[in-house]
C-alpha cells in the first residue's frame, strides 16, 4: 500500500501540451494526497503560457475508480470535500482546453473529473457510473453539473440508480465526446490533441471563457450549496455512516431511513 508521500500524479510537459496522468495503482482511487497532487499539477500547467491543452489520463485498467471511501469518515469528510472540490474549481477556471482519455473504470469522483473536461475520448468498453447513492451518499460535483452535460432526467437516473454504463452508452448520453474501440483510443486522442495544438492559444482561452462563463457562475454557487447539504444534512444521517461502514466492512448496509 502506498504511503502519503508516494507520487499519485505525474505531469509531463511538451508545449503546447501538458499531460497529467493519475498513477495511484491499481485503480487510481482518489485519496487526499492524490487530490493535493492533482491540484498542484493543474496549477503548474495553468501557469505555463506555452501550454494550451491539458490531457488528463489514467491507466489501462482505470481512469479512476473514484474517491477513497475511507476519506468520507466523519473526521475526514470536510478536508476531503475541501481538497477534492479545489480540483474542480481549478478545472472550471482553467484557460486550457481539457481533454480526458478514459479506459477501464471511470466511477464516482473519477467520472466527475472526466465529465468536467472539454473533450472526453473513451474506450467503448470503459465503465462509467456514480455509485455514491449505494453508500448512502451523493456525488456533489455530479449533482451540481451533470444535468447541464446530459440533461436533468438522464442525470437523475444515473445518480439515483447508481447504474453503470459503458463508454458506448456514455457517448450516446453526451457524457463522452467520442467512444472508440480500446485499440484506437491513443490514436484518437493524438488526433484531437494535434488539432487543438494547431490553434491559437489566445483564441482557445477566450472562447472557453465565453462558452462557460454562465455555467461557471452557477457551478460555483451550486457546488457550495451541495457541499453545505452534504456536510450539514447528509453526513448527519445514520444511513450515511452505515453505508460507509458497511462498504469498509464488506457487508450489506442496513438502512434505517434516518
Amino acid at each position: 500500500m502506498s504511503d502519503q508521500t508516494t507520487p499519485r500524479v505525474s505531469l509531463h510537459v511538451t508545449p503546447p501540451v501538458a499531460r497529467i496522468t493519475l498513477t495511484h495503482q491499481p485503480i487510481n482511487v482518489i485519496d487526499i494526497p492524490m487530490m493535493e497532487q492533482l491540484s498542484g499539477a493543474i496549477s503548474r500547467a495553468e501557469a505555463q503560457t506555452d501550454i494550451s491543452v491539458v490531457l488528463l489520463s489514467g491507466s489501462d485498467m482505470a481512469f479512476s475508480a473514484g474517491v477513497d471511501v475511507a476519506a468520507h469518515a466523519p473526521d475526514k469528510v470536510l478536508d476531503m470535500l475541501t481538497k477534492f472540490h479545489a480540483v474542480f474549481r481549478l478545472l472550471v477556471a482553467s484557460t486550457k482546453v481539457l481533454v480526458a482519455q478514459v479506459r477501464g473504470h471511470c466511477l464516482g469522483g473519477g467520472a466527475e473529473l472526466a465529465m468536467m473536461c472539454d473533450v472526453v475520448i473513451a474506450s467503448e468498453t470503459s465503465t462509467w457510473g456514480f455509485p455514491e447513492i449505494s453508500l448512502g451518499c451523493f456525488p456533489p460535483v455530479a449533482v451540481t453539473a451533470l444535468a447541464s452535460v446530459i440533461g436533468q432526467k438522464r442525470a437523475a437516473e444515473l445518480i439515483l440508480s447508481a447504474r453503470r454504463i459503458s463508454g458506448h452508452e456514455a457517448e450516446a448520453l453526451g457524457l463522452v465526446t467520442c467512444a472508440v474501440p480500446d485499440a484506437e483510443v491513443d490514436s484518437k486522442v493524438k488526433e484531437v490533441v494535434a488539432q487543438l495544438a494547431g490553434l491559437s492559444p489566445a483564441a482557445l482561452a477566450t472562447t472557453k471563457k465565453a462558452m462557460y462563463v454562465w455555467d461557471a457562475m452557477h457551478f460555483d454557487k451550486g457546488l457550495a450549496r451541495a457541499e453545505k447539504i452534504y456536510l450539514d444534512e447528509l453526513m448527519q444521517t445514520e444511513d450515511a455512516r452505515e453505508g460507509i461502514e458497511a462498504f469498509l466492512e464488506k457487508r450489506t448496509p442496513h438502512w434505517k431511513g434516518k
